[in-house]
């Protein structure tokens, strides 16, 4: 299991994901499920993966390598597709494929077909926007009224983004916003580990997006999880006692 989640915010985009893999309590491996596709003033796109492993990365290479266009039967790419629309439905075609080719192999080794990916990004003259494609190849779209998505272990980090996050907050405060949620997860389940990886870009600009590893010692992060938890300690006991408490 992993932890994922993307913020579609006015002044830009902040994806942070876990690189924790479990395949058994005794086979845990660091895997980076943030992946960036960068071409300066032309486009930025990043996804992050959850689920099974070896289908995020068969995944991650199809929209690569290119697949056909259903209705132009053009090669498209992640690097050549015209449109944010576009390369979700590149992503959910390459889902799709995988599926049809590997799944019933899969459901043989009684292995289930579980991979879910958040595809954040811009490309010139369009607009930022943030999409999850789900198991079947859907997908859905950030909105100003829910301008957050979220994929793997989300139920331990949601409830500060729903009360925290709307579109005009600032990048600095999704920023802490995100390593909080994530934090959260981090204290909850053992599937989802550090390091993490975190990106940040600015609307408009499609220039190569701030990208920072998050390890063990980092002080930032250490800071924020100290403060957080102070906080959180302070709050309870300044809210009063119920009138029916007991002595």
């Amino acid at each position: 299991m992993t932890y994922c989640v993307g913020l579609l915010l006015d002044e830009g985009l902040v994806m942070l994901a876990d690189t924790r893999t479990n395949a058994g309590m005794d086979n845990i491996s660091v895997f980076a499920k943030l992946q960036v596709f960068h071409t300066p003033g032309e486009r930025m796109i990043s996804i992050m993966t959850a689920g099974n492993l070896a289908i995020s990365q068969a995944v991650v290479n199809l929209i690569q390598d290119g697949l056909a266009d259903p209705e132009t039967g053009a090669i498209q790419t992640i690097h050549n597709v015209p449109t944010m629309f576009k390369a979700a439905a590149l992503i959910g075609e390459a889902v799709r494929w995988v599926h049809k080719n590997h799944a019933d192999a899969m459901r043989k080794q009684d292995v289930g077909f579980d991979v879910s990916i958040l595809l954040g990004g811009q490309i010139a003259g369009r607009t930022l926007r943030l999409f999850n494609i789900y198991a079947a190849g859907n997908f859905i779209e950030a909105t100003r009224d829910t301008p957050f998505l979220q994929i793997g272990e989300h139920k331990y980090g949601k409830p500060i983004l729903d009360r925290a996050v709307n579109s005009s907050t600032t990048l600095t405060d999704g920023v802490k916003l995100a390593l909080i949620s994530m934090d959260s997860t981090l204290r909850s389940n053992l599937s989802v580990g550090l390091p993490l990886d975190l990106l940040v870009y600015k609307r408009d600009e499609l220039v190569a997006p701030v990208q920072r590893r998050i390890c063990e010692n980092d002080d930032y992060f250490l800071m924020i999880r100290e403060r957080w938890s102070s906080a959180l300690r302070e709050a309870h006991r300044n809210i009063p006692a119920p009138d029916w408490a007991l002595d």
